[in-house]
């Protein structure tokens, strides 16, 4: 391995590679000792000091960072043609930041200048139907003609419609993945992301080159798609489904939600008519989304009196957690972790002593098998 200098790109990839620590926390000591600080050896002392429970597997990421495993890193990323950018680069998304949760460091691959540009996250069914694809295909069109960017997921279904509508016009189009940038998922998809990057938009991750698909990164993934965005389409969503939690995560960062009704027999729309009986904005054309940022600074939802946007309870007979999957998840440190009384996410970080990212990742796995439902405030067990 060549021998270098040490970046700004090496410290912060040495900070987020320190194990189940959270994100906020990791900002604290940064905003404490500074950045390098935190890796020199004269000032270990002080950081051991006021660690605050740093276990001394984590400190030892701090004692000896493996730089040759962080140059491997950005070797890797420079090989797929993918810039870093990290928390205090001027090209970090601005509206991210504003998360409980941020990355603290980025792969990006095309343009990097849309980060910041206004974007609006269009989600939705994998299996959509034709209506559905031609519908998300058509208002991408038509929003990317108003100069907004459109976000979304690179998936099968109302994401690849969405990004092939807003690729018809020159306002670019982001594709937020789950997977490290040496690779596409789902593979079919390689020819369609090569087009978004020659068309001026961008691929992001905030997975190392390298991690394949996983189930528990979507949900991660989902929290990006909307944090980067002024608000969240649902295009067409079952009432069990990753849209709706990316919706569940707008709300959670203040951004707007929007939904596009259907026919009532139409049960990939079913999640979309809860969302509007929540007080989603019910979609019927461009304009519709349009003027709810004309006016207005901060984007804000149009909810009931229950201020928050609940993941309805339902039985779903065709895609329940098998008994033996369910036992294990009624055994899991976290579970116990959530009360039957209304259990905030910081209290849940507090008992279980995992990291924030971990905590929402595996919530949401929880809920979706529905063994805890999200209520304002917070999560309840349910058995």
């Amino acid at each position: 391995m060549i021998n270098r200098s040490k970046s700004n790109v090496d410290y912060w990839l040495a900070l987020r590679l320190v194990p189940r620590l959270a994100i906020h926390k990791k900002r604290a000591l940064v905003e404490t000792f500074g950045l390098t600080a935190l890796f020199s050896f004269n000032s270990q002392p002080s950081v051991l000091t006021s660690a605050n429970g740093l276990s001394a597997k984590q400190l030892s990421y701090f004692y000896r960072p493996n730089w040759q495993y962080i140059t491997q890193i950005i070797h890797a990323s420079s090989i797929c043609n993918s810039d870093i950018v990290c928390f205090d680069d001027m090209r970090y998304p601005q509206l991210l930041k504003q998360i409980y949760d941020p990355p603290l460091v980025l792969f990006i691959q095309g343009n990097s200048s849309l980060l910041n540009a206004p974007q609006l996250a269009v989600v939705g069914s994998r299996s959509a139907s034709a209506g559905g694809r031609d519908t998300a295909f058509s208002l991408c069109e038509q929003l990317a003609q108003q100069n907004i960017v459109i976000t979304s997921g690179l998936a099968l279904g109302i994401d690849a419609a969405a990004h092939r509508g807003a690729l018809n016009e020159d306002t670019g189009t982001i594709a937020v993945v789950a997977t490290g940038l040496d690779q596409v998922y789902p593979a079919r998809h390689l020819s369609l992301a090569q087009q978004i990057i020659a068309s001026g938009g961008a691929v992001i991750s905030e997975f190392l080159p390298g991690t394949p698909a996983r189930a528990g990164h979507f949900p991660k993934r989902n929290r990006l798609i909307s944090g980067l965005s002024l608000g969240v389409l649902v295009v067409e969503a079952e009432l069990k489904s990753g849209s709706l939690i990316t919706a569940r995560c707008a709300l959670e960062q203040n951004r707007e939600v929007f939904a596009i009704p259907s026919s009532i027999k139409n049960q990939q729309a079913k999640g979309c008519h809860w969302l509007i009986k929540q007080g989603a904005k019910l979609v019927e054309q461009c304009a519709d989304i349009i003027e709810e940022f004309a006016f207005a600074e901060q984007p804000s939802l149009h909810l009931n009196s229950k201020e928050q946007l609940l993941m309805p309870v339902v039985q779903d007979t065709n895609r329940g957690v098998d008994e033996k999957n369910q036992k294990g998840l009624c055994n899991d440190a976290l579970l116990a972790s959530v009360g039957f009384e209304i259990t905030p996410v910081d209290k849940v970080v507090l008992r279980s002593e995992l990291p924030v990212e971990e905590v929402l990742t595996r919530l949401t796995m929880l809920e979706l098998s529905g063994l805890v439902t999200a209520v304002p405030g917070g999560y309840i067990r349910t058995q």
